[in-house]
């Protein structure tokens, strides 16, 4: 099996072929489906192992007190071999997983070969294929609740057993320091209780998703936000609690605490911090400091966690594994959600990459997992056996699918070219707003370009575009169109509902098509669009997905050259309102403000990190129609589509980051783009309007149907952004990720 290893000395990081280990009594034998990366420990670790000797010795006075005692015992040249010996090997990393039990070991009778359990312990729940877990480090996860949710067990028993230390009661005010992922799930703890929060962290985004799960305020620790926040809700005192979820050297966040706290409040410590306590400062207040160790009673117990000896619930109500069940618990009543926190889900193959993109600070993340062989996706659960305590049913809640379809062409002839000299002869179907204003005007004045006949549902818009922009013929009668051997290409520029139905019939009249963004607003319609292309043997299609055609994102694409590892992008969409009476808003018959503009985003992202999506995550804010659509890619990369409606309008609409391999691209509203790398390249600014890619997307869509060329995007891309597109809704409705699933 696979297991995730480092040298103490070198650092090296290796995803080593080890032995499987053997399930031993009073234990189970556990298949990993999803293991959690901690952010804060084990990359606190991964850190040490790449410092010099000297800052090991540093890092780590504990450990230099146990060598200096061990040379006055043992003398030098043995201490100096013990100690060369354990660092000079491989230990193991991970502590927090959830899998399937593979096998029962003696003395085991609360669970089956096929259950799904979470996993705790340093020595135990490794990221690794298979580990053996004994008695009471594992807990049966909940029907319901997702692998990858359950994975989140021991760093949520070590939030929890930091609140219970804390003894909050309704009503009182707490104030958590640190905002990561231990931080952020005491937040949660905290808010479930009746407990208002404020948070400090000086990262924003941090503060930000506190504040979307239940803290009051954040801020960061030197603004006046906190100090307003805490003065506000408490009438002046203080907090009843202080928890110290930050790590680091610096002593702020105790000091913090102190001037925060009321008389005689709570302090908690649940990270890895300096505590240099202010003596005056605690001693006038009479601060009560508590720690908080690990999971619960039980830790570092090893009658308890290896030999599965239990504290009676009168005496002890809370251990390590009473804790980690609770939690599951919390989890699967959604009392807590730890989606949010998910920044990242990598292939269990990929570990070594993913610890060091996160060292090196390219993957910025609160919660990584990893996704071992067999699990079914971003949200299902590990293969296994039938009887495997899921049934059908739940299984596909916790893994909605929406099908990209495969694309059948029938086997036709290559589209025949246009004699040279033959104008390309063109139809629209519908000559509203953006098809007047952002197609007709490059298409009038193209040579070799014929503007054939206008179609509309009214004779006087017919005649109106007829009139403006030179078209031969105007009718309403769509079916003559349709039948007038020569056009060449139908564009196709009506509202969204009636966008596949006419694109089907383009199609099977064998005509080259443009069709305007959505393609499709359901499934069934994609998958009518393609049975066209497979009855009719035509896949002559293009969508007007134009920003991949920009001429300054294709610079900027070429100036930042291709990528060796996965990338982080992100997208920010600011659509801000529509005005009221928009057709846009009519969602019942024309689909939704996303799927109808969404693929633009989805496609743009997909073109720049070269691959279709395979998983979408999203993300509603409560009360607005704001979005946030997460993007997986085969290759690990992700996409980060913020789709905004509360901006302000002064604000450029689209700003796009692009980063991978100590790269990073930058797109600020098609006016400017730069890249920086060893060398940096900024775009002068353009002096006029900004180009979104139309005139160059329609001058390739031309000449494909000019030289019966492939289309200037495969077909293949167009279903995949469609399908991503259309996963958006199903994740909104199902609150979980979508698997993006290929037919064949």
């Amino acid at each position: 099996m696979k297991q995730v290893v480092q040298n103490y000395k070198s650092g090296e990081l290796a995803l080593l072929e080890v032995p499987a280990p053997g399930c031993k009594p009073h234990g189970v034998l556990v298949r990993s489906a999803y293991s959690l990366i901690s952010t804060g420990t084990e990359l606190m670790k991964v850190s040490e192992a790449g410092m010099s000797m000297l800052g090991k010795a540093r890092s780590r006075p504990d450990q230099v007190a146990k060598v200096v005692q061990s040379v006055a015992t043992n003398g030098v040249p043995a201490t100096y071999r013990k100690v060369m010996g354990k660092l000079d090997s491989y230990t193991p990393l991970g502590y927090s997983l959830c899998g399937v039990v593979e096998q029962v070991g003696a003395g085991i009778d609360e669970v089956k070969v096929g259950d799904l359990v979470a996993c705790a312990g340093n020595e135990h729940a490794l990221h690794a294929e298979l580990n053996w877990v004994p008695k009471n480090l594992y807990a049966r996860v909940p029907d319901g609740l997702a692998p990858r949710h359950a994975a989140f067990g021991t760093v949520g028993s070590i939030a929890l057993q930091g609140v219970r230390q804390g003894e909050s009661q309704l009503g009182e005010v707490a104030l958590v320091i640190g905002l990561g992922l231990i931080g952020q799930l005491v937040v949660q703890l905290l808010a479930a209780s009746g407990v208002r929060v404020v948070g400090v962290d000086p990262d924003p985004a941090r503060c930000e998703l506190a504040e979307r799960l239940g803290a009051a305020a954040c801020g960061d620790p030197d603004s006046s936000v906190v100090e307003s926040a805490v003065a506000e809700l408490t009438g002046g005192h203080g907090v009843d609690q202080v928890y110290l979820a930050a790590g680091g050297g610096s002593n702020q966040p105790v000091e913090l605490a102190a001037r925060m706290s009321r008389d005689r409040g709570r302090v908690i410590d649940i990270g890895k911090c300096r505590l240099d306590l202010p003596w005056n400062a605690y001693y006038e207040k009479e601060l009560d400091v508590r720690f908080s160790r690990s999971y619960g009673p039980g830790r570092y117990d090893p009658e308890y966690e290896l030999e599965g000896r239990d504290y009676p619930i009168g005496y002890v109500r809370w251990t390590e594994r009473r804790n980690l069940a609770c939690f599951l618990d919390l989890l699967a009543r959604g009392r807590v959600d730890v989606e949010p926190l998910v920044s990242h889900v990598a292939d269990f193959d990929d570990a070594v990459e993913t610890y060091q993109s996160l060292k090196d600070g390219g993957l910025k993340a609160v919660a990584v997992l990893f996704r071992y062989p067999g699990s079914t996706g971003e949200a299902g659960e590990a293969e296994g056996a039938e009887g495997a305590g899921r049934t059908g049913e739940a299984r596909q809640a916790e893994t909605p699918e929406v099908a990209v379809p495969a694309v059948r062409r029938g086997g036709a002839a290559p589209a025949p070219a246009r004699a040279a000299g033959t104008p390309v002869r063109l139809a629209f179907v519908g000559a509203g707003n953006y098809a007047t204003s952002m197609l007709l005007p490059h298409l009038a004045k193209r040579a070799g370009v014929e503007l054939s006949t206008v179609v509309t549902t009214t004779a006087l818009s017919a005649a109106n575009a007829q009139r403006k922009f030179g078209f031969a013929g105007a009718t309403t009668d769509l079916d003559a169109v349709l039948g007038d051997e020569s056009v060449d290409a139908v564009f196709v520029v009506t509202r969204h509902s009636s966008h596949a139905e006419l694109t089907r019939k383009a199609l099977l009249a064998g005509k080259a098509v443009f069709v305007e963004k959505p393609l499709a607003l359901t499934e069934d319609e994609l998958s009518g669009v393609l049975a066209a292309v497979e009855e009719s043997g035509n896949d002559r299609l293009q969508v007007g997905f134009n920003r991949r055609f920009a001429p300054l994102l294709q610079e900027a694409k070429k100036r930042f050259g291709a990528r060796s590892g996965p990338a982080s992008l992100r997208y920010l969409v600011n659509a801000g309102r529509l005005e009221r009476g928009s057709w846009y808003l009519q969602q019942s018959a024309e689909g939704s403000r996303f799927v109808g503009e969404g693929g633009h985003f989805i496609d743009t992202a997909s073109w720049l990190l070269d691959a279709d999506p395979v998983s979408v995550y999203t993300v509603p804010t409560p009360g607005n129609e704001d979005l946030q659509v997460v993007l997986r890619y085969p290759d690990g990369s992700t996409a980060t589509v913020s789709y905004v409606t509360t901006g302000s309008s002064g604000f450029p609409k689209e700003t796009l980051d692009l980063i991978a391999d100590g790269r990073v691209l930058r797109l600020d509203d098609f006016v400017r783009a730069s890249v920086h790398g060893r060398k940096r390249w900024v775009s002068s600014r353009l002096p006029k309007a900004r180009d979104k890619g139309q005139s160059a997307e329609l001058a390739a869509f031309v000449k494909a149907v000019r030289t019966g060329g492939p289309m200037p995007v495969p077909l293949e891309s167009l279903v995949a952004t469609t399908a991503a597109t259309l996963a958006v809704r199903t994740g909104l409705s199902s609150g979980a990720p979508v698997t993006l699933a290929r037919t064949r």
